[in-house]
């Protein structure tokens, strides 16, 4: 039985980052809305509470009956987390007389307890609350605190429960990932033992019980996550997995001729289709981003079903859903209320009348792709920037057509192109280049010309749950956007988005 620690989520912003943190430190954990708690404790080591942008003190707040696991696994809370804990235990959670937000330092640590063990007094904590804990209940023991709170931690003397009013998950508490630490292994008793080699034992072990003499189909993309999916099932079941890889006319360019190339020694059973001209009819006269998404997903089902009908037997459909993909298609309140559409293509597996398997749906983006190098999968694949499914056709804003096709995948190259001889492409996690339904007045020679606009995008990321953009160099973009504009007709400026992921989006639709 796999260990594991269960994260209960009550909204917070930081949520992700604690499941990062715990998976960096080689536990596996599981993000749960608070309102859905796991069958049973079965392997569950410990339980952490997150924080939340409610405050305990607001009618309909958060307020989960936690009997499933108090005093029974030990219980971290974190922010709102621990003022949950605390007023449950008769204390008091009141308005901070000033709101602390920001880097905060503990002027108090008390010795000899183990949640803290090793950290320095001084130690700088991250804090994001409006609300503090006032009173500690009976039998809770302050055992840290900061000049302006005084309570930053607690413990309860009685049972494994702990409550922590900063953020250790974020990396401005710069012993965070030491009290984590503290928290899985020492109070826990987690073995640490969570690579990705015990991923990938795990993972086949389990497919191949699950699917047995059974047929999959599944959808390739050249991408990291339908990559490392297909390996995996490729280890587990051999030539009963028949992969499909659709050139749905919005690749980049020579992407499909590529992608077929860089499977051929990989002895995967992969068949290419080229669909280009269906999909580019499908997006005729559709300028709005979600109903253009909708229709290529309409488009690529009925290719990819007809294609995999060419197949007899099949049971399963694999899809290279990762854990990003999970945790957004379901919020503390239920299903979010805007998912978007084409994500790993909904609706095929009823259409196809298919069982799915997802080999991937645990892990984040980096841990795809440390287990691809433990797979020995090319870093050819494994390197490159995510593309999404919609492919340029959500790059294109406004209505999609070939040749605006044809400018973009010259523009995407030239861009792609100079990151790599740059040695620029591995520090950017994404890099996009998105035609703006707009013309611009500029002069090339003794002509005045009324031209497209092309938007570079190029940001750095762990998960791309959030995102910066990246500081290129200048001389880097001056040259790719004099090379753009001189290169590829139809285009007489370039600009550069500098918006981070939040408020904007990796993607501009």
């Amino acid at each position: 039985m796999q260990e594991m620690i269960v994260i209960l989520d009550f909204g917070s912003q930081y949520t992700q980052l604690i499941a990062r943190r715990v998976r960096e430190l080689n536990v596996f954990c599981e993000i749960h809305p608070y309102t859905h708690f796991p069958a049973s404790l079965e392997g569950v080591r410990g339980v952490i509470l997150s924080g939340s942008p409610f405050s305990v003190r607001d009618a309909g707040s958060p307020a989960p009956d936690l009997s499933w696991c108090l005093g029974k696994v030990p219980l971290l809370g974190v922010c709102f987390g621990a003022q949950y804990i605390a007023q449950m235990y008769g204390g008091e959670v009141l308005p901070s007389s000033t709101r602390e937000y920001g880097r905060a330092n503990l002027s108090h640590i008390e010795a000899g307890e183990t949640l803290l063990k090793g950290m320095d007094l001084g130690s700088q904590v991250w804090m994001s609350h409006a609300d503090t804990i006032t009173r500690l209940p009976e039998n809770h023991k302050l055992i840290a605190r900061t000049n302006d709170i005084g309570v930053a931690a607690f413990r309860n003397e009685s049972h494994n429960v702990f409550g922590l009013q900063f953020h250790p998950e974020v990396y401005h508490s710069t012993q965070g990932s030491l009290l984590l630490k503290n928290f899985l292994v020492d109070i826990c008793g987690c073995q640490q033992n969570w690579t990705p080699e015990s991923f990938i034992h795990t993972t086949v072990e389990t497919l191949k019980q699950k699917l047995g003499s059974d047929r999959v189909v599944l959808g390739l993309s050249g991408g990291v996550d339908s990559s490392v999916a297909a390996v995996l099932l490729h280890k587990a079941i051999g030539k009963q997995l028949h992969c499909i890889f659709v050139d749905n006319g919005l690749l980049r360019k020579n992407e499909f001729e590529q992608v077929l190339a860089s499977y051929k020694d990989m002895g995967l059973n992969v068949r290419g289709v080229r669909a280009g001209d269906r999909f580019l009819d499908a997006l005729k006269g559709i300028t709005e981003p979600e109903e253009k998404r909708k229709a290529i997903g309409r488009a690529f089902i009925e290719v990819f079903d007809h294609e995999a009908h060419q197949i007899s037997g099949v049971e399963w459909l694999a899809q290279g859903t990762i854990y990003p993909d999970v945790i957004e298609s379901v919020s503390v309140k239920g299903p979010s209320a805007t998912i978007k559409s084409h994500h790993n293509v909904g609706g095929l597996p009823e259409i196809m009348k298919l069982k799915v398997v997802e080999p991937l749906n645990t892990l984040f983006k980096d841990e795809v792709r440390r287990v691809g190098r433990s797979l020995q999968i090319s870093d050819n694949i494994l390197d490159r920037h995510p593309f999404p499914g919609p492919g340029l056709g959500i790059r294109i804003l406004g209505e999609v057509t070939a040749e605006k096709v044809r400018t973009l995948q010259e523009v995407d190259h030239l861009f792609v192109t100079g990151l790599k001889e740059t040695g620029l492409y591995r520090i950017v996690w994404q890099a996009a280049a998105i035609l703006l339904p707009i013309h611009t007045v500029g002069v090339m020679g003794d002509e005045r010309t009324y031209e497209n606009v092309i938007c570079l995008r190029a940001v750095e990321s762990t998960d791309g749950m959030t995102a910066d953009w990246v500081h290129l160099p200048y001389q880097f973009l001056a040259k790719v956007s004099n090379d753009i504009i001189n290169k590829v007709k139809g285009i007489n400026r370039v600009v550069y988005d500098i918006s981070s992921k939040p408020p904007a989006t990796i993607e501009w639709e």
